[in-house]
């Protein structure tokens, strides 16, 4: 097969030699490469963080909080119209609140959820999240993440004691009481009785792969949280599980038309709002500002486009002079910038979907050369660095820098197009 004149001339003119403008071209082809890389890490990067924010949340919250301000006594009516509702899979009773927690001397702050655990099973994936010990939780026992347990040192079979919010109201409460003689020390009896805290077997550790999961809540069962908050058969609300987590805004809407005003149905979506439109606005504006670095690498091309321009005027006089037309010097050097777009798309792709495979051994090194974490869990919620290459924006992205090197040796062409051959055959 003959190769096209304007290719065949375009290859010519970027066949690597020992001169300075091969070396410009090559620092072209990085350029474009280095964009294309560091764009399908990141949005690789941001989309993975959408995709396991979503799938860690779906796996420890319901898909509906059916909840209140205050305590939810008369709930099992209600549980049945719940349940009743089209397109509602299951539901399950829920406490859930802040308390103390104590292991040898260490205190903790964490959240206390009170579930039953076998209505649960069907809500959420608790129990599969159970990484080691019991995941069916009952009586006077509960379940820690893995990051709660590292920090307490707390093992299977030891007793983790439980302090409420209600037991600090009352000891406060009796602290206002007179303190004079025999009221005194029946007053100090009385706090006594009242700082007990109520003890609990660790008999699983589970690990959902959220940081603030593992290290911020303890799952006892439902009536261990009742006593715990003195709510009797009350509860703090009542979790539930839709056909479709995608719509459960439709679900959300038919539960609202026969729920109490003092009553809120909020999907998942609503309680992490923040977090979602936080990482979709930070890839958006990611993406424009690293397509900068593409666009960097363009002026790279056009530089040298103009530079070979210059350096092959004769040679662009004389092509004329033969009877070469407009269009197909404008395609010698268009070609020559789609060449460049094409090689730096190749090796960009390659080495982007590389360092997203590596992501998190390049990571764990680099924490150990520099001596400090890099993606701290505490920070970022996640234990590992999570990415996800969707074909669509690697699409997106190599297009783009293939247009912008494309759309950058235009202008370079046009001026050698617009070359006079008397003017240039006559250039020294």
């Amino acid at each position: 097969m003959k190769t096209p004149f304007s290719v065949f001339l375009a290859l010519r003119y970027l066949k690597p030699k020992r001169t300075f403008v091969s070396i410009i071209t090559l620092i072209s082809i990085l350029g474009v490469t280095l964009g294309i890389t560091v764009l399908i890490v990141v949005m690789s990067v941001m989309t993975g963080f959408s995709q396991e924010l979503r799938k860690k949340v779906l796996g420890f919250d319901a898909h509906i909080l059916v909840t209140s301000p205050s305590v939810i006594r008369d709930w099992r009516p209600l549980d049945d119209k719940i349940r009743a509702t089209p397109g509602v899979l299951a539901s399950a009773p829920y406490v859930q609140g802040p308390v103390l927690v104590e292991f040898h001397g260490k205190i903790l702050t964490p959240q206390v959820r009170g579930i039953d655990f076998e209505r649960e099973k069907a809500v959420t994936d608790l129990s599969k999240l159970i990484w080691i010990g019991d995941s069916n939780i009952q009586g006077d026992c509960a379940a820690i993440g893995t990051a709660m347990a590292a920090e307490l040192e707390i093992n299977l079979g030891d007793k983790l004691l439980i302090q409420s919010p209600r037991d600090m109201k009352a000891i406060i409460e009796a602290l206002k009481e007179p303190d004079s003689g025999d009221q005194k020390k029946k007053t100090l009896e009385d706090i006594k009785e009242l700082i007990l805290p109520h003890e609990v077997t660790v008999t699983g550790i589970f690990e959902s792969g959220r940081f603030v999961y593992d290290s911020s809540f303890v799952l006892v069962p439902v009536n261990v949280a009742q006593e715990l908050y003195g709510l009797e058969d009350g509860l703090h609300g009542i979790s539930v599980r839709t056909d479709d987590p995608d719509h459960a805004d439709i679900v959300q809407k038919r539960l609202e038309k026969f729920l109490p005003p003092t009553l809120e149905a909020p999907t998942w979506m609503d309680r992490n709002k923040g977090q979602f439109e936080a990482i979709a606005m930070e890839g958006e504006v990611m993406f424009f500002i690293l397509l900068f670095i593409v666009i960097v690498a363009a002026f790279g091309v056009m530089n040298t486009l103009i530079t070979i321009t210059v350096q092959k005027t004769r040679e662009i006089g004389i092509m004329k002079a033969l009877g070469a037309s407009t269009s197909q010097i404008v395609w010698v050097f268009l070609a020559q910038g789609m060449i460049v777009g094409f090689f730096g798309n190749v090796t960009g792709l390659l080495l982007g979907l590389t360092c997203v495979h590596w992501r998190n051994e390049f990571k764990q090194a680099l924490s150990v050369a520099l001596g400090r974490p890099i993606f701290d869990p505490n920070v970022y919620q996640f234990y590992e660095l999570p990415a996800k290459v969707v074909p669509h924006d690697v699409v997106v992205i190599c297009a783009s820098a293939f247009f912008i090197c494309s759309l950058a040796a235009l202008i370079p062409a046009f001026f050698a197009a617009r070359l006079d051959p008397v003017v240039a055959l006559r250039r020294e």
